[in-house]
């Protein structure tokens, strides 16, 4: 009897996919390891590790449909750049990754309680080193204002999914990471609205 399919498909992935990866291909350290918080479907992992093969990409997610789809897509890329998921929450301490050379978190942080924006960083600060870059990609709010009607009508939907969902305010995901060290060196504009935050952890931050 056939092994089942459980790999995921998202057309949004299939559509924010290259724009972002443009981004990672200037953004991420030449070579090491890269962390991906809420790795969704896992096509993003793949298509990103298949354009960036002297990285290793390490998927992760909390869900157990999520785990299963990117265990397809991983098996079905056949890359050896491409690690197994891994099972967590990224707000429960300690991480199970003792070090990374970079985080990347797409479509995380508003799908999130507030609560995992802070866990994000506070993370990211045990496992970065000094000059490890975070990228976190998706809609935000600048000026505490909705950049487009699309984005305000997506708040609206997400919130009445989970009321601790949110498109967040930008200055506010800066200031924490901030706290911990990480400065935001770059907003990327993106396709539909979204953007690309590059933070950067301080050089005098010890790791």
């Amino acid at each position: 009897m056939p092994t089942p399919d459980r790999r995921q498909f998202s057309p949004s992935a299939a559509r924010n996919r290259d724009p972002i990866l443009a981004v990672l291909q200037r953004v991420l350290p030449a070579a090491g390891l890269v962390l991906e918080l809420g790795s969704g479907t896992g096509e993003h992992a793949v298509h990103f590790a298949r354009y960036l093969p002297a990285l290793h990409w390490q998927p992760s997610d909390a869900e157990p449909a999520a785990l299963a789809s990117i265990a397809d897509w991983v098996a079905h890329s056949a890359r050896a750049n491409v690690l197994p998921p891994l099972c967590f929450d990224l707000a429960a301490t300690p991480w199970p990754v003792g070090a990374a050379d970079a985080i990347v978190a797409i479509n995380v942080l508003h799908y999130s309680p507030w609560e995992t924006t802070p866990a994000l960083f506070a993370g990211a600060a045990e496992v970065l080193p000094a000059g490890g870059v975070v990228v976190c990609y998706g809609p935000y709010r600048r000026g505490g204002v909705h950049t487009a009607p699309s984005n305000a009508d997506f708040d609206e939907w997400l919130r009445s999914v989970d009321p601790r969902f949110a498109v967040r305010d930008l200055e506010a995901v800066a200031a924490e990471a901030l706290r911990r060290g990480f400065r935001l060196e770059e907003v990327v504009d993106m396709p539909a609205n979204n953007f690309s935050l590059i933070f950067r952890r301080s050089a005098g931050e010890p790791h």
